[in-house]
C-alpha cells in the first residue's frame, strides 16, 4: 500500500519495454519501493530493461513476465498471477500499444483491426483485469497512457488516433466508476514524444521526452488527478482545436 507520501511499494508495468512506462517506474523510485514487475511480449528486451532498473535501484526486486496485449483471454490470469507472486499491487501502468503505419492501416482493414485489437480491446481488457484486482485488495491506482492524438482524430494518424480516443473514453468512465470505491485511474495525454516508436517521424509542436512525461505523471498520480497533459500547454491548445469547425480543421497542416 502507498505510504503517507503516496509512494508505492509495488509497481506493475504492462508494456514492460515502453520508454515512457520505464521512465515512470524510475520516477516512482523511493526507499519504500520494493518490487517492480515488467510485463511484456518481448521478454528478452524486458530482461534488459529489468537490468537497467536493478542498476539504479539496488533495493528493488525486478521481475519480468510474459504479457501480450492482443491475447485478451490471458490478461486476467497474468494480473492475478503477478498479484499472487508479489502481493498487493499499488500502481499499475498501462503502457503497451502500437503506432502502426497510417499509410497501411487507413487502407488495410486487417491491419486496422489488428491495431484496434491491441490498443483498444487489449487496453480495455487489461484495464478491467486491473480494476478487478484493485477491488479485491481494496486499494490501488491505474495509470493509462492515452495521447492527444485521441482528442480529435486527424487523417495523418487515423486509426491510431481512433484507438487512443476509444481507450481514453473508456478510461474516463472506468475512473468515474471506481472513484466511489476509493480506487484511482489517471489518464495521461502526451503530445509527440521523442522515443524509439516515433524515430524518423517529424516532431509536432511542443514535442517532449519520456522523462518529462513521467515527471508530470507521477506528480498527478500523487495528487490523485483524473487527467494530465504532457506538456501542460497542450490542454489549452486542444481546448481550441477540438472545437474548430471541420472546414478549418481539415485545412490545418497537422499531418
Amino acid at each position: 500500500m502507498n505510504n503517507g507520501l503516496e509512494q508505492p511499494q509495488t509497481v506493475l508495468l504492462l508494456g514492460g519495454t515502453s520508454e515512457i512506462g520505464l521512465a515512470i517506474v524510475q520516477r516512482l523510485s523511493s526507499p519504500v519501493l520494493r518490487s517492480v514487475v515488467l510485463a511484456c511480449r518481448d521478454t528478452t528486451a524486458g530482461e534488459a530493461a529489468a537490468d537497467s532498473i536493478r542498476g539504479s535501484m539496488s533495493h528493488v526486486t525486478v521481475q519480468v513476465v510474459s504479457f501480450d496485449g492482443a491475447d485478451h483471454g490471458s490478461h486476467q490470469q497474468v494480473i492475478d498471477d503477478v498479484a499472487a507472486r508479489v502481493g498487493d499491487i499499488d500502481v499499475t501502468v498501462l503502457a503497451f500499444g502500437q503506432l502502426g503505419d497510417n499509410a497501411v492501416t487507413s487502407h488495410d482493414s486487417i491491419a486496422a483491426s489488428a491495431l484496434m485489437s491491441v490498443n483498444v480491446v487489449g487496453g480495455v481488457s487489461a484495464s478491467i483485469a486491473v480494476a478487478n484486482m484493485m477491488r479485491r485488495q481494496g486499494h490501488g491506482g491505474l495509470v493509462v497512457l492515452s495521447s492527444v492524438a485521441g482528442e480529435r482524430v486527424r487523417p495523418g494518424n487515423l486509426v491510431y488516433g481512433a484507438t487512443k480516443a476509444g481507450l481514453d473514453a473508456f478510461a474516463q468512465g472506468l475512473g468515474d466508476q471506481l472513484v466511489n470505491e476509493k480506487l484511482h485511474v489517471l489518464i495521461v495525454r502526451p503530445g509527440f514524444v521523442h522515443s524509439k516508436m516515433t524515430a524518423g517521424l517529424k516532431a509536432a509542436p511542443f514535442a517532449t521526452t519520456p522523462d518529462a512525461v513521467a515527471q508530470r505523471t507521477v506528480a498527478a498520480l500523487q495528487n490523485h488527478r483524473r487527467i494530465v497533459w504532457a506538456p501542460g500547454i497542450l490542454r489549452y491548445v486542444f481546448s481550441v482545436l477540438r472545437h474548430l469547425p471541420a472546414v478549418i480543421w481539415r485545412r490545418l497542416p497537422l499531418d
